[in-house]
């Protein structure tokens, strides 16, 4: 029997593995409901070939090329917001969250309180509302799965084993394009050079944090909620190969690992069969071609974004939400050639230091109380972050 399936930020490299996870399986999935931005050409190809229910644009903006480009197209189609919320309420079997930033913060938490299978590939909706996207996936029987390597590597590990033997948790890092520059040199590193990342084939956005190492300070956020982890329990290891995904250290001394090759269509798999392990065909893991493992200790110092989202962890409250939304406008910044690499950092900690008496003392309420404060702060952060850069810009 066919699932169908709802793919969220369907034109990035997410979308794309899942639907070569589709033409492998078609026996078992079908596509049902797909999504993108602005990418309406690479959408309506889409479109054409897997013909789904639902096509949504979330750029409301583009809505008359959209018109046009899906001129053919049968199915419904819907845009911006509104659309997002008619995909989230769209029954499907599993749902892949793959939209890019505080966006997906919304069609993810619909999703949860319907209930779904969701295989998450989204960094920042567990960082801005971990405990209440934990606590609503649990109240309302939704699966969230992660589809993040190092995350679902630890999830692998922890399957079925007794978390109260659990001692810590380590997720690698590769390192990202610059781990052997000195500091002088990060000054000068252009947006073309932070988006070539040594091992993984990923968007603008994700490719500039990894090199900033804000991504493994991200994840860390994330591990905490996932698996309900203090932050005096949870560890980076620098892992240049990117084949040890995760170690999970236990009570009696014994080190468990998940090893596999770079190649996001793993987790996804694992995602979309769970528990089943769905069989596919990736390049095998030759531990002998592999050869040495290095592991080493991230430096800090010269990448601050990864000590400022720990600091961000440690504080909890609305200090992660101002981390990621600080990040986000910080990277477009830098993307479009307006700050410096390094300046990413200052802005977020800069940012982090303007914060006020109430968003540092965290959140209260009920469950759309809460919301409503996530979203005002982070909207008060952008807003600030804005003029943080804009100051640097005069200077």
């Amino acid at each position: 029997m066919q699932q169908s399936l709802a793919i969220f930020g369907v034109t990035g490299s997410i979308g794309d593995n899942t639907l070569d996870l589709v033409d492998s399986h078609s026996e078992r999935f079908r596509v049902s409901v797909l999504t993108a931005h602005d990418n309406i050409a690479k959408l309506a190809a889409l479109a054409e070939k897997y013909r789904p229910e639902l096509v949504v644009v979330s750029n409301a903006a583009m809505a008359d090329a959209a018109r046009d480009a899906l001129s053919g197209f049968s199915g419904d189609i819907a845009f911006g917001e509104a659309g997002l919320a008619a995909a989230a309420d769209y029954p499907v079997d599993i749902a892949v969250m793959a939209i890019v930033g505080f966006a997906a913060l919304a069609p993810t938490l619909a999703l949860i309180e319907a209930g779904r299978h969701i295989a998450l590939a989204n960094k920042e909706c567990l960082v801005v509302a971990g405990d209440v996207m934990m606590q609503r996936a649990h109240q309302c029987g939704a699966l969230l799965l992660p589809v993040d390597s190092e995350h679902n590597a630890i999830f692998q590990l922890l399957d079925g084993r007794d978390a109260e033997q659990l001692d810590r948790v380590v997720l690698t890092a590769s390192g990202g394009p610059f781990l052997d520059f000195e500091a002088a040199a990060l000054v000068d590193v252009s947006p073309e050079m932070a988006k070539k990342h040594p091992n993984w084939d990923m968007g603008a956005k994700i490719s500039v944090d990894s090199a900033t190492m804000m991504n493994k300070g991200l994840e860390l956020i994330e591990a905490h909620h996932l698996f309900g982890l203090s932050p005096e329990r949870l560890d980076v290891l620098v892992h240049p190969q990117s084949i040890v995904h995760g170690l999970a250290y236990f009570a009696d001394g014994s080190v468990l690992a998940h090893k596999a090759n770079a190649d996001m269509r793993i987790p996804l798999s694992y995602c979309l069969a769970y528990p089943e392990r769905l069989p596919q065909n990736p390049a095998p893991l030759d531990l002998v071609q592999a050869g040495r493992l290095d592991f080493l200790p991230p430096d800090r110092v010269r990448f601050r974004c990864l000590a400022l989202a720990e600091a961000a962890m440690r504080a909890g409250g609305l200090m992660p939400t101002i981390l990621n939304g600080a990040n986000e406008v910080a990277v477009e910044a830098f993307l479009g050639g307006h700050i410096g690499f390094t300046e990413i950092a200052d802005c977020v900690e800069m940012a982090m230091e303007a914060a006020s008496h109430d968003e540092e003392a965290g959140l209260t309420g009920d469950f759309r109380a809460v919301l409503t404060q996530i979203t005002a702060c982070d909207s008060r952060t952008r807003e600030k972050t804005g003029q943080i850069i804009a100051g640097k810009q005069r200077k």
